[in-house]
């Protein structure tokens, strides 16, 4: 397309495509970073596109529904690790760990720069006593 491609054909073409920008793009010839530019630039383009994402969502999880139903072994481990987390099912055990810790120090010769930089950087609740 030449010139400014109007916000309904680039929604059109994100509607045929369930938001998939570079689909969109070839079937229009125009670039990905043009409808990305207008996704940004446009309310009425952003909505579409997010809305038709959200379709392609909703299709995948009903394909992964059916999948399961089917007794399909990938997709049931797969929604159990992802949405049967919270009961357990997961391979991987994860931890939040929230409020402040106290880290000794008895000799802050010992330590380098760079060990009490990542110190801090990387424990930003972390009280340090120095002793």
């Amino acid at each position: 397309m030449t010139a400014k491609t109007p916000d309904s054909t680039i929604i059109n073409a994100l509607s045929q495509t369930m938001g998939n920008i570079s689909t969109a793009a070839r079937k229009l010839g125009i670039s990905r970073t043009t409808i990305h530019t207008r996704i940004n630039q446009s309310s009425d383009v952003k909505e579409a596109y997010e809305e038709y994402r959200e379709q392609a969502i909703d299709n995948a999880e009903s394909a992964l529904q059916r999948a399961v139903l089917n007794g399909d072994g990938w997709a049931v481990c797969f929604s159990l690790k992802t949405i049967g987390k919270s009961r357990g099912y997961t391979e991987r055990i994860e931890q939040e760990i929230t409020g402040t810790h106290t880290i000794k120090i008895e000799n802050l010769k010992e330590l380098s720069d760079e060990d009490l930089k990542d110190i801090i950087t990387n424990e930003p609740n972390t009280q340090i006593k120095l002793e």
